[in-house]
């Protein structure tokens, strides 16, 4: 027996989403392509909600 859920289910498509920074190992920031850093973007945080990394989990052990 398959449960209900399975017959209207759709695999989840792949996001073709680049996002417009990077992170700066040397500052420990994101940085916009022009060198601004990402956080200071008040129109990047409207679209985006926040400038994530992994940078925390690489140099912090209590993530």
């Amino acid at each position: 027996m398959q449960p209900f859920a399975l017959d209207y289910a759709r695999p989840v498509g792949e996001l073709e989403f680049a996002a417009p920074y990077v992170y700066d190992a040397g500052l420990q920031l994101n940085v916009l392509r022009d060198g601004r850093v990402a956080a200071g973007d008040h129109a990047l945080l409207r679209e985006l909600g926040t400038t994530t990394s992994t940078a925390g989990s690489k140099t912090h052990f209590d993530d």
